[in-house]
């Protein structure tokens, strides 16, 4: 069994890890986000790409928490905080992921489509960068008034959503030979959207991590 300072020092480590990778999902939505307005598939690619290491940060993320639960035996307000890391980094992970597939929009959508992309995609965007900034803060401070935050966040992502897509399938009906690229943009604002949902499982986690039990801030 490690020494409690080296325990405290491990954790550290894990929740810095953490961190990192709530960093590099928060870099792939503002790239991935940009390569759909700007038409740009190599850029989308590279995204794609990216989300490799990302991959990666999860999995060691999760052997470090493992390791660290076999070597130490933590008693359960310890425990709490690696079980909060492994979901967390999981909705990172995830977050990341949709983040990729709105690259891959991109690359389906092609260079030389005349769609205007709807302006409600860089709003929620900006709205679920907001939300990774405040979860961070949440989680480094372990602050359940900042992690309330979020659900109230991402209530206004959802009715961002909501807008778009309603509009988007009203075009549909005056455009039909687009309904397959203005899927595609319907599609990009649902994993937005589904930032907003990880977000919210973040904040819902903090609030575990504090007071030891898991609340529904969807309810």
């Amino acid at each position: 069994m490690v020494s409690r300072p080296h325990f405290e020092s491990e954790i550290e480590k894990i929740n810095e890890k953490v961190i990192a990778l709530a960093e590099g999902a928060k870099k792939q939505l503002q790239d991935s986000v940009r390569t759909l307005y700007d038409k740009d598939i190599s850029a989308a690619k590279h995204v794609i790409k990216a989300d490799e290491k990302l991959d990666k940060m999860d999995l060691d993320i999760n052997e470090s928490v493992i390791l660290l639960i076999a070597r130490q035996q933590p008693v359960a307000s310890d425990l709490r905080k690696l079980i909060v890391a492994l979901r967390t980094s999981a909705d990172l992970e995830r977050m990341a992921d949709n983040a990729k597939n709105i690259a891959r929009a991109t690359t389906l959508l092609g260079d030389d489509h005349n769609l205007l992309i709807h302006p409600s995609i860089h709003d929620m965007r900006d709205v679920a960068l907001r939300m990774i900034d405040l979860a961070m803060e949440a989680y480094r401070q372990e602050d359940i008034s900042l992690a309330k935050k979020l659900s109230e966040l991402d209530d206004i992502i959802d009715g961002m959503y909501s807008n778009m897509l309603r509009e988007l399938l009203e075009e549909t009906a005056t455009e039909p030979q687009k309904i397959q690229l203005i899927m595609q943009l319907a599609f990009s604002g649902r994993y937005i959207e589904r930032f907003g949902d990880h977000l919210t499982n973040i904040a819902e986690n903090i609030m575990y991590l504090v007071k030891g039990h898991l609340p529904d801030l969807n309810e």
